[in-house]
């Protein structure tokens, strides 16, 4: 059986007449508050669930909240840990 011919295929190259450059612009590291708060809001929120789990009759604001405990505490905490994607 005769073999097949192999075509040589060329390199693509992109034009370089399409491309518009874009220039970045250098960001620098974030601002010592924003660690703060950032970290703020996440040990608030582990300490709001804390004290609701150890302290769930001596407080009467979270006593009248009931089960938004849950939401606040991990609202707290997500928004947090939200604030970690921006953190540079």
């Amino acid at each position: 059986m005769p073999k097949s011919k192999v075509r040589k295929k060329t390199v693509y190259t992109p034009p370089t007449d399409r491309r518009t450059p874009v220039k970045v612009k250098a960001v620098g590291p974030s601002h010592p508050v924003y660690v703060t708060i950032m970290l703020g809001m996440m040990v608030l929120g582990l300490a709001w669930l804390v004290a609701y789990y150890l302290v769930p009759t001596g407080i009467p604001v979270m006593e009248s909240l009931g089960s938004w405990n849950f939401l606040i505490g991990f609202a707290l905490m997500i928004i947090g840990l939200l604030m970690t994607m921006r953190w540079r």
